[in-house]
């Protein structure tokens, strides 16, 4: 149901695309600063995917890769529709979603983490709409329901935001593959807080200004530059509240491609 770029052989299939959209620069949109942190539920629809005690897909059309295989993610993933994936700068916010029918459902709630995209079937038309792990559906059950709840295909829902915690976790960053000293390409994991980025800049080597990078697909960005001199500092903007991060030094002199860096920091949730 939902699309994927699951492979490195679809993101070079790409690169060239991915190349020209980093000359268009970043467009300001406008966007509603609300707090990340919602008190009240929406109501939704949501489905199952994968097998159904399942952690959900490989990678997805944030870009994620493997990283939703393990923990903190795994489990936790969820595609989204269009309304909440937002050209891929809903990827990495965390909402609760539980389902309504007091017959077989608990009041417990799952949270889960946008990783990937469901843009037709039953996430089309402007509806709102969690497809979810066959783990994560089942958990909205009351006990020993959760193979009663799948069957049921399609639930109504209710959902909210809330923040992303990555206990013991600061914010990393992973240089894509096809990334050169004339193309960068930067994934942010393990955002507290909004989870979401609504832009990001980079600051070489003994430079005094922040260089905006543009969204390329899913979370990912780039910038495109040359010859770009490490090592870089890193600032990311939230897209939900704003708030703004600066890793120093993040990034070292002898980066390399497909490698992730970690820094000391992350957002308070």
């Amino acid at each position: 149901m939902h699309s994927q770029y699951r492979s490195s052989g679809q993101l070079l299939g790409f690169l060239l695309v991915f190349i020209f959209r980093c000359t268009l620069g970043v467009v300001a949109n406008g966007v509603v600063r609300r707090p990340v942190s919602d008190l009240h539920w929406h109501p939704a629809t949501a489905t199952w995917y994968g097998s159904p005690d399942g952690d959900g897909s490989d990678g997805g059309a944030c870009g994620y890769g493997s990283l939703v295989d393990v923990k903190p993610l795994r489990a936790r993933v969820g595609a989204v529709s269009p309304v909440l994936f937002k050209n891929g700068e809903g990827c990495g916010a965390c909402y609760k979603v539980k389902c309504v029918d007091k017959n077989i459902c608990s009041r417990r709630a799952v949270t889960i983490i946008v990783t990937d995209e469901c843009p037709g079937g039953y996430c089309a038309n402007g509806r709102t709409h969690f497809d979810l792990s066959g783990a994560a559906f089942g958990r909205m059950a009351i006990a020993g329901e959760s193979g009663q709840l799948r069957n049921r295909g399609e639930l109504p829902v209710l959902y909210r935001r809330t923040p992303c915690k990555y206990p013991g976790k600061n914010i990393a960053f992973h240089v894509n593959e096809g990334s050169t000293d004339y193309w960068l390409s930067l994934l942010v994991e393990y955002e507290d807080g909004d989870g979401d980025v609504g832009s990001m800049h980079i600051r070489e080597a003994g430079g005094s200004e922040w260089l905006e990078m543009s969204h390329l697909w899913g979370a990912n960005w780039c910038i495109i530059g040359g010859p770009l001199k490490g090592p870089f500092s890193v600032k990311l903007t939230t897209l939900s509240t704003a708030r703004t991060l600066s890793a120093r030094d993040v990034i070292p002199r002898n980066w390399a491609p497909k490698a992730t860096y970690g820094s000391r920091l992350n957002f308070s949730s």
